[in-house]
């Protein structure tokens, strides 16, 4: 199984849910609404899945060997860990300053260098 990518599509800090994340097989398939879910000792990555009329869950799709669901759950995780990182690391700049140096690549001049002067009214 070649993983090609994974997104985290969405970050929570509440709850056991931890993230929903996409994967990409081979660039030729998606899997949607993955989930990281913080268990009593570790995290671990449930299948997508869905509720039948007795109320058991069936997953959706899931690896079929440990070795492939080691390897799904590995490439998850560490996508996660990546993004919870860039998203505290992204927390702690003020956005003026992030804006600034991300997007000018240089930092803002003041409105008055930029525009030129009004004329006087009469």
């Amino acid at each position: 199984m070649q993983i090609t990518d994974v997104k985290v599509r969405r970050l929570m800090e509440d709850g056991r849910l931890r993230a929903v994340v996409s994967v990409t097989l081979g660039d030729e398939i998606a899997i949607h609404d993955l989930k990281v879910i913080e268990g009593p000792q570790r995290l671990f990555v449930a299948m997508p899945s869905r509720r039948e009329p007795g109320g058991i869950f069936r997953d959706i799709v899931h690896p079929i060997t440990p070795a492939a669901r080691r390897q799904l759950e590995e490439a998850v995780l560490a996508a996660y860990t990546r993004e919870k990182a860039r998203a505290k690391a992204l927390s702690g700049i003020p956005y003026g300053d992030y804006y600034d140096s991300h997007f000018t690549g240089t930092p803002a001049a003041p409105a008055a260098a930029v525009l030129p002067p009004r004329p006087a009214a009469q």
